[in-house]
């Protein structure tokens, strides 16, 4: 069994790893020379404690992680695991945002240019089913496929009403294709119980 000073060795240099820094730049952080975060990590030395909880506060970990074999690669790995959600997170918001930058875009672009016309507005109402078709595709990929069923009944139902808005705009109105989406509505939910994952 590794003893406490090889532990708290390994455990820095995992962390120190795998927050892509030098023995150097970790030094300079802890106000301590590279040789001494050398030391540290050969388990020639071990740090004090108030010195411990200053690394544990700095990588983001409890004491306890530091001084226990088991704990450091668990928690590493959940915080890449949350860092790498986080970044498709920000990916899918930044893609969902693009449609509506193409939507404020063309409105300006058509208000300069026709002054005379009132359709630039609809570019708005158009812009919705594309950002849920981007949602719907990012969701599936990387995250609960069950949000699906959602994203769909909105999707049907943003399309239904851009048509509607479409054709109110030309004065005709079409109320009855909202009955195409109650019909859609039942099927969506019904599908979401056909898929449902059975527990054991």
């Amino acid at each position: 069994m590794e003893n406490t000073k090889q532990i708290i060795a390994n455990n820095i240099t995992k962390l120190r790893i795998a927050n892509n820094m030098t023995q150097l730049e970790l030094a300079e952080k802890l106000n301590y020379s590279d040789k001494t975060i050398s030391k540290w990590e050969r388990a020639e030395s071990s740090p004090d404690i108030a010195v411990l909880v200053e690394i544990a506060d700095l990588f983001g970990v409890t004491l306890d992680c530091l001084v226990r074999s088991e704990n450091v690669e668990q928690t590493i790995t959940e915080t890449k695991a949350k860092e790498t959600k986080y970044n498709l997170r920000a990916i899918s918001y930044v893609s969902e945002s693009i449609p509506w930058i193409i939507a404020i875009l063309a409105f300006i672009i058509t208000s300069l240019v026709t002054s005379n016309t009132s359709f630039q507005w609809l570019y708005f109402i158009y812009a919705l089913p594309v950002v849920l078709i981007i949602k719907l595709v990012f969701n599936s990929i990387w995250f609960n496929p069950r949000h699906n069923y959602f994203i769909i009944s909105a999707l049907m139902w943003s399309i239904l009403a851009t048509i509607h808005i479409t054709f109110l705009y030309f004065s005709k109105s079409i109320v009855l294709i909202y009955l195409l989406g109650i019909a859609g509505q039942i099927v969506i939910v019904l599908w979401s119980f056909i898929n449902k994952p059975v527990k054991k």
